[in-house]
């Protein structure tokens, strides 16, 4: 028998308003096709005990911010040099991880070796998991080759469970995988809803800040897995990223490679990339992340190619960026570039018909990263500008050049950070030849779009 109108409300699962009927947008945070049917007895049963704390603690006293030990806030090393690097060095105690990724990408593979690894230090570690069993995590574990000690696996879903075994075993290392699996029969009858996530994140989150105090350690830590939806978001209420330290998001960027990192940390750097290759033994940390960018080739290099000393966090690498112009394919042209942002090539390829007088209005421009890394950072505008040149042209850059730089609207090349570390690298590398808009050793000092382009082709004609 279908419910009555008046049992049925409508959850923005991304804000978690509450509406009468269906809307295909939120009024509250404004997002589209994120209002969700649920029963008007689980929003009162998650509404009644929201007001409360999900413990049944003392309450909470305050206390002098200058007698507390800054020592608490100690991190903990998860012995993934990756994982680490992206976290700002390790894990804080006492903070709480929210790692997002799609379905089969390594989530579960990365907590299991983060598992591993901590309780190979002499440290306990509980791991939770709502979606798989003990012997499936036990054989994957044999299959990559690492050793089950230490780590105390709990098959539930239920919060209440997790809770006693948090009391029985006193871990300095909590792994929930997924959250979206953990449910409480006090925040309604429904698993995975808005309420139920709100309310057993709340509460684990709570346990990890004030509630608990390891045996052998002033603090413990929290990762707990999330899914992510189509559009790549993690799954459930935005209050869910407002509530953990960080979010850690991890990409797929072919078959083998993927990519980790930072979309919130209060502890550290946002701008840290992570880098593993995936295999049989599992997720093996990239030690050279240049080998992925750059392709090895024999013989001239092709037209549309030109590579730039990038900065990702605290390391530098060099990337090859390829472009492509075609003759457009209807009365307007078009760009399709998905790793760095379509709006700055159409930029670039501006000041290019501007300075240079190169038509791409009548052209469909095609822009790709070899390796599939992102690139945000205005350094590599005068690589873009480089390989954009070289594809409408036909002329292939000389072997051994790298560029970097920003470009302005005027067409000059302004100074970027960090240039000695980038001219460093690129050299190292073995790179010949760097232009940049700066006097350095082995750089060929570049100021404007047209001197940049002049020394090009006199590279290419000597």
């Amino acid at each position: 028998m279908a419910k009555k109108k008046s049992e049925t409300v409508f959850i923005c699962r991304e804000c978690g308003a509450t509406q009468p009927r269906w809307l295909g947008r939120c009024p509250q945070c404004g997002e589209w096709n994120t209002l969700e049917e649920s029963s008007s007895r689980e929003v009162a049963a998650g509404a009644a005990h929201s007001a409360a704390a999900p413990r049944g603690t003392a309450l909470p006293r305050p206390v002098p911010l200058a007698g507390v030990d800054p020592m608490e806030g100690s991190r903990v090393s998860m012995g993934v040099g990756e994982f680490d690097r992206v976290l700002g060095g390790g894990a804080m105690k006492k903070s709480s991880i929210l790692l997002g990724g799609e379905p089969g990408i390594g989530k579960s593979t990365l907590l299991l070796q983060a598992a591993a690894r901590v309780s190979g230090a002499g440290h306990q570690v509980l791991y939770v998991s709502g979606e798989e069993s003990a012997a499936q995590i036990k054989s994957r574990l044999d299959r990559i080759g690492l050793r089950a000690a230490g780590i105390q696996m709990l098959c539930a879903a239920n919060l209440d469970d997790i809770n006693h075994a948090l009391t029985a075993i006193n871990p300095l290392l909590l792994i929930v995988d997924s959250i979206q699996t953990v449910f409480s029969p006090e925040a309604g009858p429904v698993p995975g809803t808005v309420n139920q996530l709100k309310y057993c994140a709340y509460d684990l989150v709570s346990w990890v800040k004030a509630d608990y105090t390891p045996r052998d350690a002033d603090g413990a830590v929290l990762i707990m897995s999330a899914h992510v939806t189509k559009d790549g978001y993690i799954a459930g209420p935005k209050s869910l990223e407002h509530l953990v330290d960080c979010v850690i998001s991890f990409e797929r960027s072919d078959d083998e490679i993927r990519f980790l990192r930072a979309q919130k940390n209060r502890f550290g750097s946002i701008d840290e990339l992570g880098i593993f290759c995936m295999g049989e033994k599992g997720l093996a940390e990239v030690e050279d992340p240049s080998a992925l960018f750059i392709t090895r080739r024999e013989g001239k290099l092709p037209a549309g190619i030109a590579y730039a000393p990038v900065f990702e966090g605290s390391r530098v690498f060099l990337v090859e960026i390829q472009a492509r112009t075609v003759n457009a394919k209807g009365a307007m042209s078009r760009v399709y570039s998905e790793k760095i942002d379509s709006a700055r090539v159409s930029r670039v390829a501006a000041v290019l018909e501007k300075r240079l007088g190169l038509r791409f209005s009548d052209q469909d421009i095609y822009v790709n990263v070899a390796g599939g890394v992102r690139l945000t950072e205005s350094a590599i505008d005068s690589a873009l500008a480089a390989a954009l040149y070289s594809a409408r042209t036909d002329i292939p850059l000389r072997e051994g050049s790298a560029l970097v730089g920003e470009l302005s609207l005027a067409g000059e090349i302004r100074p970027v950070t960090r240039i000695k570390q980038r001219v460093k690298t690129a050299l190292g590398l073995g790179w010949t030849k760097i232009f940049a808009p700066e006097t350095e050793d082995g750089v060929t000092r570049v100021q404007s779009i047209k001197e940049l382009i002049a020394e090009l082709n006199a590279e290419n004609s000597a």
